[in-house]
């Protein structure tokens, strides 16, 4: 039985006390009526579309672009490392992700997540955590186009005629064609679930060609072989590498975010129990495979990993070198793909988030955050409002480059909080013996995804993960929050941000009772 906040409530004994199960042949609004809510947004997506959430977040073709050179810079060759190091980290707690998604098939996955297992304030805080990272993130993937497009064509460059994220001119075009990319967002997100997906099921297929093209094109043109990985380039083997190689792996961290999209989407996904879990494991694992055999294939194609331009171009450097001048253009051109299509997927995320929260009654003005509209099937007022507000992030770039870029960073560590505010309570819940009932059952009646002995064990590993990585994300390094040392207070901009933020969460905390929602009792 549910209550009418939507959070479980006990059941008598012999039953799992998280969820009722779905008996075979119930239709998944049903389901979601045993958990406290009506079927209002459209539920149409499949198993690709699902899988799409989560690939297009994490977008490895957009983010080893921007950052190869932030991991290289500090690692050389051997950075490789930190990827599948933190692919492992990231699978547990994934794996824990794909239990709940199973149980809890809600819109706002993170927030309702760690509501039902920590309860309302760490609800509150997971949910608060995550969307502010989403606006940030949303708004640092629209501003990529600056590095792209005037690439491509000249006529891109609409403001002034300097292209450099830094400079004013292109600091205030990549605003203007950022804000250009939020507004067709925006009115995609607000058409309906089934025209984001068409274009986002299109943009995921051709980042993944486009994956698989320059994976191809590098390695045809290896110059060393794979025995690249293990090479410091220059930097020794002293004792000290290991620090300037634990901070190349912050590279990894920035990308691998983001997969548990799949199940911001579940109550707009056929039999979401049994579709989510899986698209969400997927989607991180054919990310990190893809975004290692670039890493990969770039290390062994590279013309030189001495001269400095790895550290500095990054990627783009060993492609225009590889590909020459066309091929590296018509290449830009997919990144484009991979940047609008990430947009979208941050946006629509962060949009079902926000609705799912006001739909509890934990946001102001949560009466009209909430509401659906019945043509669309779509919560337009949350679409707006998280376009607003990233464009408005965006102008902030305007102001000074090198705020924008520390917030970029920063907001990473609040995701990683948000994914603690899973992992930890639901270890706690399983040390209580949670899950406790018989094994549940998808619409189609069968059994759920679970780890089963393996809970706690992968649940104790992916809270000691992320405990680390939150620390090494915030922990106050010139080189990563203030490289022109021209500012040393902001080397503190991770934890000073942090607790702002807990700050503010705390006195935007709403304190009173939740809308009632209409309950159902599934037997």
């Amino acid at each position: 039985m549910s209550d009418p906040s939507g959070l479980a409530t006990p059941v008598p004994a012999g039953r799992d006390d998280e969820s009722t199960p779905a008996p075979a042949r119930r239709g998944d609004h049903d389901d979601l009526a045993d958990l406290g809510y009506d079927q209002q947004l459209h539920r149409s997506l499949g198993t690709f579309a699902s899988f799409a959430a989560g690939f297009s977040f994490v977008s490895i073709l957009t983010t080893i672009f921007q950052l190869f050179g932030l991991g290289y810079g500090f690692g050389g060759p051997a950075f490789f490392w930190t990827w599948p190091i933190v692919f492992a980290g990231q699978f547990l707690v994934a794996l824990c992700f794909a239990e709940l998604a199973a149980r809890y098939p809600l819109s706002g996955a993170i927030y309702q997540w760690s509501r039902r297992m920590g309860g309302e304030i760490v609800g509150w805080f997971g949910g608060w955590f995550m969307i502010l990272a989403q606006i940030v993130t949303a708004s640092a993937a629209a501003i990529a186009l600056q590095v792209v497009l005037p690439s491509i064509w000249s006529g891109f460059q609409i403001i002034g005629d300097d292209p450099a994220l830094t400079s004013p001119s292109g600091a205030a075009n990549a605003v203007l064609l950022g804000s250009v990319l939020l507004v067709i967002t925006t009115t995609i997100n607000s058409l309906g679930i089934r025209w984001m997906a068409y274009v986002n099921n299109i943009g995921v297929t051709c980042e993944i060609v486009g994956v698989v093209a320059v994976i191809l094109a590098l390695l045809t043109h290896a110059v060393r072989g794979p025995q690249v990985v293990f090479d410091t380039a220059g930097m020794g083997d002293q004792p000290g590498y290991i620090w300037a190689w634990v901070v190349s792996g912050l590279m990894a961290a920035y990308v691998m975010v983001g997969f548990g999209s799949a199940g911001e989407l579940a109550e707009e996904t056929v039999n979401p129990r049994r579709v989510a879990p899986r698209t969400i494991r997927m989607a991180l694992t054919v990310s990190a495979l893809g975004g290692g055999l670039m890493i990969l294939a770039a290390l062994m194609a590279a013309p030189s990993l001495t001269d400095g331009r790895l550290a500095t171009e990054g990627l783009p450097y060993v492609l225009n070198s590889v590909l020459g001048n066309f091929w590296g253009k018509v290449l830009l051109v997919v990144v484009v793909v991979a940047i609008f299509i990430c947009t979208l997927a941050i946006q629509t995320a962060a949009t079902r988030l926000m609705f799912s929260m006001a739909r509890d009654g934990r946001l102001p003005f949560s009466a009209t955050l909430s509401r659906v509209n019945p043509r669309t099937g779509t919560p337009i007022a949350p679409a707006v409002l998280i376009g607003v507000s990233c464009i408005a992030i965006l102008l902030v770039n305007m102001g000074n480059a090198a705020i924008f870029a520390t917030l970029a960073s920063v907001c990473i560590i609040l995701i990683y909080l948000a994914y603690l505010c899973v992992t930890a309570p639901l270890l706690l819940r399983r040390l209580r013996g949670w899950p406790n009932g018989p094994r549940l059952t998808d619409a189609e009646g069968k059994p759920l995804f679970s780890l089963g002995r393996w809970g706690i064990p992968v649940n104790v590993l992916a809270v000691g993960y992320g405990l680390l990585m939150t620390v090494n994300l915030a922990w106050p390094r010139t080189e990563i929050f203030d490289p022109s040392g021209q500012t040393p207070w902001m080397r503190w901009a991770g934890v000073l941000t942090v607790l702002a933020v807990v700050g503010l969460g705390i006195l935007c905390f709403p304190r009173g009772k939740t809308h009632p929602k209409p309950v159902t009792i599934g037997e």
